[in-house]
This record gives structure tokens, C-alpha cells and sequence, in this order.
């Protein structure tokens, strides 16, 4: 109770909103959400608006999600975090901060903690259509949209998803771009996810921290990206059972990485290398030849590996890899 008593000192002397006075409105959707089977904690966002990932969405794993919006403030989102770290939930963080904030009537902020508690802020000066709804675990708000009806469509889609956090997420801004979206349009959009417990190495705890900062249609590429996204976390895993010897399991994720990235033939040639390197030389060899006929370069970089032992220095081996 002490450190948050110095904590909520700390916040209440702070200028929140002051000096500059508002900014310029991001006008923008998100969802803020915990995923309740693994607790992993997640922000989605679409906007009219060059880059919005860099200031909306913030996320620390075993701790909590914020997004902060119409004229933004981004201390909501470090300032929230560190309160929730602190041992509070997530209506207390944000009653905490709303309350040192002169100009909390131009924002919009929403929160959600470890414990999946939400609770979100529009202010009463957000520019129309504008608003918020508070579900369980996930707080979707939207402002100048160009209906009412865009927030509750994106917590209907959150409810009805089915997948991962990331699919259900996307689902949501999908769900507010086909009600009608920013009255302006699009052209940004971004996720970030963090594992529900804290690993204590924050770069692994981080799922997706993707962003689309100039784009048409930046939900369809983030949607693509997110698909890629997964599509390398399957070639870690695929490394990872090489390293264990697990020679099956490893050529399940390898293959399941390549069809989910066709044409990445860098996923390709990386599982032949780990092939060849482990001692499966024929399952290589078919991948090799698959790779150097689509992009040549890769034959050159064998050499290459050799020379620092990411292949064995084995002129017989590294002839018949290059034959191919």
C-alpha cells in the first residue's frame, strides 16, 4: 500500500495534459483485451492516422494492456502500466490518472489488468461518433467514427471469435471497418501482444508487436503480417527440436511454418541447413534444390556457413548441396 500511496503522489504531480494543452486527435478504434484461457494480454488498433501503433497500444507481460486515443496522452500508457505493476487494477490506474488530468474530457483511454479487470474512459469532448463498451476481460472504444453501432459490432466479433488472442482481435477491428470504421477512413494499424506471465526476458514474452504505419488497407496487411508472424515463430520451434534431436516434431513445424509463408524460401533454406547440419542429408537436398531454383544467391551463401560451423566443414557434403 505504501508504494502505491507514492505512486499515486507521483501521478497527481504530474502535468498530465498541461503545458502544450491537447493534441492533435488521433481518431481511431481499438480493442484492449486478456485472453482468459492464457491469460495473454493484447491491443489491436486501426486509425486514420500515420503510425498509431507508435503511440496507442502499450502492453507489459504479467502486468496489463492500455490503449490511448482521441487526443492522445501517451504517459496514460507508461503511467498505467507502472500502476498496475504496482499492485492495482485497472479502474483504479485509470480513475488515478484521469483524475490528475486537466484535459481528461479530449481523451480516451482503456485499460485492461493481469486479472483481466477492464474499464474504459471517453471523454465528453471526444469528437462524435464516439464511445466505449466495457466486456469481460476487453474494452472495445472507437471515436469520430462514423456511426454509433462501430463498438458494439467490435464486441459482438471479440464474443463470437473463435482462435487465439490475436485471431479474436483481429476480428474485432475487422468487425468495426465493415460497420463503417473512421468517418475519414484508413491508413494505419497495429497489434501488440504480451504472454499473460512475465518470463523475466521481455523481448521472448512479446507474441506480436506488429505495425502497418502507411497502407490502403492496413488490416488486410496486418493480417498478413500476424500470418507471417506465426509462420516464423514455427521455424523457432522447428530450430528447437533440432537442437533436442526431435527430428519429427521439427519437420512438422518446419513445413506447417513454409505453408502458412509461401514463396519465403528463407524458411526453406534455413530448415535445409538445420537438416543438413543434423545429419538428414536427403530430406535437405530436395529443399536445396527447391530453394536455389527459385533464388540462385542462396547456393553462394553456403560456403559461406561453413566458415563459421553452421554447416559441417565437409567438402563431399557441401558439394552435393551445391550440385543441387
Amino acid at each position: 500500500m505504501r508504494r502505491f500511496a507514492l505512486l499515486l503522489l507521483v501521478v497527481s504531480s504530474l502535468p498530465i495534459g498541461a503545458g502544450d494543452g491537447p493534441r492533435r486527435p488521433i481518431h481511431t478504434y481499438s480493442i484492449v483485451a486478456r485472453d482468459a484461457a492464457t491469460g495473454d494480454l493484447g491491443v489491436a488498433v486501426q486509425s486514420h492516422w500515420f503510425s498509431v501503433g507508435s503511440v496507442v497500444p502499450w502492453a507489459e507481460s504479467g502486468v496489463g494492456a492500455v490503449a490511448t486515443q482521441s487526443f492522445t496522452e501517451p504517459s496514460y500508457g507508461a503511467l498505467g502500466l507502472t500502476l498496475m505493476k504496482g499492485g492495482r487494477s485497472a479502474p483504479e490506474a485509470l480513475k488515478a490518472l484521469l483524475a490528475a488530468d486537466t484535459d481528461r474530457e479530449v481523451r480516451q483511454v482503456a485499460m485492461v489488468d493481469a486479472q483481466g479487470r477492464a474499464a474504459a474512459h471517453t471523454g465528453t469532448k471526444c469528437i462524435q461518433a464516439a464511445g466505449h463498451e466495457v466486456g469481460e476481460g476487453f474494452t472495445v472504444e472507437a471515436n469520430l467514427m462514423d456511426k454509433t453501432t462501430v463498438w458494439p459490432a467490435m464486441a459482438r466479433a471479440f464474443r463470437a471469435a473463435k482462435g487465439d488472442l490475436a485471431d479474436r482481435l483481429l476480428a474485432a477491428l475487422r468487425a468495426a471497418q465493415a460497420e463503417g470504421g473512421d468517418i475519414r477512413g484508413r491508413q494505419s494499424a497495429a497489434i501488440l501482444i504480451v504472454k499473460g506471465k512475465a518470463s523475466g526476458q521481455p523481448w521472448n514474452d512479446r507474441l506480436f508487436d506488429l505495425r502497418v504505419e502507411d497502407n490502403q488497407d492496413p488490416l488486410k496487411e496486418l493480417g498478413r503480417l500476424v500470418q507471417l508472424r506465426r509462420a516464423y515463430r514455427l521455424m523457432d520451434e522447428g530450430d528447437g527440436y533440432v537442437t533436442a534431436g526431435k527430428w519429427a516434431e521439427a519437420k512438422t513445424a518446419y513445413e506447417a511454418a513454409a505453408s502458412l509463408a509461401p514463396g519465403i524460401w528463407e524458411m526453406l533454406f534455413w530448415q535445409a541447413v538445420a537438416l543438413a547440419s543434423g545429419g538428414k542429408l536427403n530430406e535437405a537436398l530436395p529443399i536445396f534444390r527447391q530453394v536455389f531454383a527459385a533464388e540462385p544467391f542462396w547456393k553462394r551463401l553456403v560456403p559461406r556457413l561453413a566458415e563459421v560451423d553452421q554447416l559441417p566443414k565437409d567438402p563431399a557434403l557441401l558439394r552435393s548441396i551445391e550440385a543441387q
